[in-house]
């Protein structure tokens, strides 16, 4: 069986001196694919995504990126292994304009960046028309675009989202949802933690359900759509 680009092996762990978080979870996803973390609230959904990034302590099990053990490695020094995280909150510099929080997104790269500029421009075309305004202005919706497409100017292995839909209509929903599906169609790996449950398994290649920091459910989106059981405890039936 071929090894997952990205994966975190039944990892256990949680934050500095605290209880653990993860028990034993594990969470992978491969080039081309969508795959989504969801759950209850509290289920570690967020904690799995940024164990798999670096940002808590992972006591056993390991991370793996293209076949690299990346486990001890800082948030940094994944970006620079190619792992493009995007936060759920505080993910852009609203003082800055549009163009300023792209060019801070190529932070690690020495080349020519317009024609990734450019790329995510096509992807998103209104940040083109707001390119010179400050993205602190822009609406929720659009501020997410920013976030997604500075993550996009590193040219990241694998682009990671925790909740890019929070707060957002369910139109922007769509939108976006949308996005990220062009984004996977070039390739590349897109994992996303969501709590819109229902609409991003409809999206999902692969998707998890985590239960108190443990693998739940695993398979496809179209799969665990039609689990009844799946359905009554958190599709709401």
């Amino acid at each position: 069986m071929t090894q997952p680009f990205l994966i975190g092996q039944e990892m256990t762990g949680g934050y500095g001196r605290g209880p653990d978080i993860l028990h034993g979870c594990t969470i992978a996803v491969n080039p081309g694919e969508i795959a989504v973390i969801v759950g209850p609230n509290g289920a570690g959904k967020s904690t799995a995504m940024k164990a798999l990034f670096g940002m808590l302590d992972v006591r056993s099990g390991k991370v793996l990126l293209d076949g690299k053990d990346i486990t001890t490695l800082s948030p940094q020094d994944r970006v620079r292994q190619g792992m493009g995280f995007v936060p759920q909150v505080n993910n852009i510099f609203p003082s800055m304009s549009v163009e300023e929080n792209l060019e801070m997104g190529a932070f690690i790269r020495e080349d020519d960046i317009s024609k990734t500029m450019s790329n995510v421009y096509e992807l998103f075309p209104i940040l083109r028309e707001k390119r010179f305004q400050a993205a602190g202005e822009l609406s929720g919706g659009q501020r997410q675009q920013v976030a997604v497409g500075r993550a996009l100017m590193t040219q990241p292995k694998v682009l990671m989202l925790d909740e890019p839909t929070a707060g957002v209509s369910p139109i922007v929903m769509d939108e976006l949802f949308d996005r990220i599906i062009d984004i996977a169609r070039t390739g590349l790996p897109v994992l996303m933690v969501e709590q819109n449950a229902r609409q991003a398994l409809e999206i999902a290649d692969r998707a998890y359900v985590l239960v108190q920091g443990a693998n739940a459910h695993t398979g496809t989106g179209k799969d665990l759509l039609a689990d009844e059981q799946v359905r009554r405890s958190f599709l709401g039936g």
